[in-house]
């Protein structure tokens, strides 16, 4: 099933794809960026980053999946659909398999409740909406989905698209902000790198126009490694990714074999990606923002690198989106680096909601790292960043 749903989706997701939905996604940018604007207002105010990428990248998924216009950046209404509590349940699952041996049958209907019936009625409308358009509507994901059909009627349809649905708007937005809130959290704490991506962009670029997908935005090969090291030190998917062998299959009679060692069919096998990503032996220096050793062409050191750098996972489960999120995170980036400037909010603190505080420290003696915690994604707060138009930019904000 994972296969046949692969291959028919791909065509989707691929660089040919990327460029027919370009203009829809620069346009949330631009939104993004007017949002910027305001918050350079005097007095100005801390932006929270996780708040405000969540909106950004919910409304460019939104967008992308159903053709839909959630308008979370602009409007309250649907930002109760950033709302990642019921992640916890499917990482319950998928770190605790026994469960399902237990017969507990009701995880999928309990975090439909937690979601909310506000989170179901908004999938089942925009699901019809697009429906509605026919098959000559505007590009998105969902006019592959009847190619997926599986049951003639409606509502059974229905439920079956909003399940899958639910999934690519949570992988491409809650993943794409924590890569983006990551890569402006070590930017904000480390100078050099900032001041370097800043000069590259700057120096690339002539104007906010020239920005976009092509051979110019893909040889900012710093800002490029930049995404990288963040994703390295923060992975969007931190946890364990279980796999094992199916028992009892005549292709998998053969004994699976890891290192010399045999591992039985049916044993539950992993590597943390959090845990491969840190690993001196592949990185020195693993807890330090490094985006330079991305750039490395001697080897082994290069060679290593790119074989223990897992964050999109690997081989046939590996992320069909790759190539969506570096060019959606180099135009952010981008974008944002042209027109503004920008700084960690006073104390290490900044304004989250109306009421709360985020404090920016990591724990123990990595204090400069991004807090992440694993709930299958990865959930986060801040950085809370000041912004300011770029000296001689006042201008020419989209």
């Amino acid at each position: 099933m994972h296969q046949r749903k692969r291959k028919l989706l791909g065509p989707v997701v691929n660089d040919r794809s990327m460029r027919e939905f370009e203009a829809v996604m620069m346009s949330q940018v631009d939104v993004f960026l007017e949002g910027l604007s305001s918050s350079c207002q005097q007095p100005s105010t801390p932006v929270n980053m996780t708040e405000r990428l969540g909106y950004l990248t919910m409304d460019i998924m939104g967008q992308f999946v159903f053709g839909y216009p959630l308008n979370l950046q602009t409007d309250v209404t649907y930002r109760f659909m950033t709302d990642t509590t019921a992640n916890f349940l499917l990482n319950i699952a998928l770190q605790l398999p026994f469960l399902s041996k237990a017969r507990i049958s009701n995880f999928r209907r309990l975090r439909a409740l937690l979601r909310g019936k506000s989170y179901r009625s908004t999938m089942q409308k925009m699901i019809r909406n697009r429906f509605a358009e026919g098959q000559d509507a505007k590009h998105n994901l969902l006019f592959m989905t009847d190619t997926l059909r599986v049951s003639d009627d409606e509502e059974t349809f229905i439920e079956e698209i909003r399940s899958e649905a639910t999934f690519f708007l949570s992988a491409g937005s809650d993943t794409m902000s924590t890569c983006l809130s990551a890569v402006f959290f070590y930017l904000s704490r480390n100078p050099d790198c900032y001041r370097r991506l800043t000069a590259e962009i700057r120096s690339t670029f002539t104007n906010s126009a020239e920005i976009k997908g092509g051979p110019r935005l893909a040889a900012c090969s710093y800002l490029r490694a930049c995404i990288d090291e963040a994703i390295r030190l923060s992975p969007p998917v931190p946890g364990t990714l279980w796999r094992q062998q199916v028992s009892g299959s005549d292709r998998n009679s053969t004994p699976l074999i890891i290192d010399g060692i045999v591992i039985p069919p049916g044993t539950h096998i992993g590597v943390n990606t959090y845990a491969l990503q840190h690993n001196e032996a592949y990185f020195p220096e693993p807890f330090t923002f490094k985006p330079e050793r991305f750039l490395s062409q001697s080897l082994p050191t290069g060679r290593l690198i790119k074989d223990a750098f897992a964050p999109f996972s690997l081989g046939s489960r590996g992320c069909m989106g790759r190539s969506m999120a570096y060019f959606e995170a180099s135009l952010i980036l981008a974008k944002t680096l042209w027109h503004y400037d920008f700084v960690q909010a006073p104390n290490d603190a900044g304004m989250v909601g109306e009421s709360t505080y985020w404090n920016a420290r990591g724990k123990g003696d990595r204090v400069n790292e991004y807090q992440i915690n694993d709930i299958f994604g990865a959930t986060h707060d801040g950085p809370c960043l000041m912004f300011k138009p770029r000296a001689g930019n006042i201008t020419d904000v989209a």
